[in-house]
C-alpha cells in the first residue's frame, strides 16, 4: 500500500494541482470580468471521483443573505490573471436556475436538468 502525501494548503495557484482548501473561497467571475461570487465548496461524485459541482456563494452582505447554488464544475475555468475562476454563466442565469430538491447532490434527474440548463455536458457521460 502506498502512502499519499497531501497537497498542503499553500495559497499557491500557479501549478497544475490545487488543494480543495484553496479552491474554497476562490472568486468566480463572469466572462465580462464581473465578480459573481465565490466557491463555497465542491461536490465530488463518490463512484467516479469526478467533481460534479462547485457550490457558489453569491449575493448577500458579509455572509448575511448569501445564496448558494451548485454549478457544474465543467462550467468553470481558472484564469491566472484574475486569480479566480471564470464562467459563461451570468447572474441572471443563476437567479433563474432550476429549483433544487432537497436531495439535489445525488438526484440524477436534477443533475440532468441543471447541466442542460447551463449547456454543459454531464460529467457522467
Amino acid at each position: 500500500m502506498s502512502v499519499v502525501t497531501p497537497i498542503p494548503e499553500t495559497g499557491e495557484t500557479s501549478g497544475t494541482a490545487i488543494s480543495s482548501a484553496d479552491v474554497n473561497g476562490a472568486a468566480v467571475f463572469s466572462a465580462a470580468g464581473e465578480r459573481l461570487g465565490h466557491i463555497d465548496h465542491l461536490v465530488i461524485d463518490k463512484k467516479s471521483g469526478a467533481i460534479s459541482y462547485a457550490v457558489m456563494g453569491f449575493g448577500g452582505f458579509m455572509g448575511i443573505g448569501e445564496e448558494h447554488h451548485p454549478i457544474p464544475w465543467r462550467a468553470l475555468r481558472y484564469d491566472t490573471q484574475l486569480d479566480g475562476y471564470v464562467t459563461d454563466i451570468t447572474a441572471d442565469m443563476l437567479k433563474g436556475a432550476p429549483e433544487r430538491p432537497e436531495d439535489w447532490a445525488t438526484n440524477r434527474d436534477y443533475a440532468t436538468n441543471a447541466y442542460g440548463y447551463y449547456g454543459i455536458s454531464p460529467y457522467w457521460v
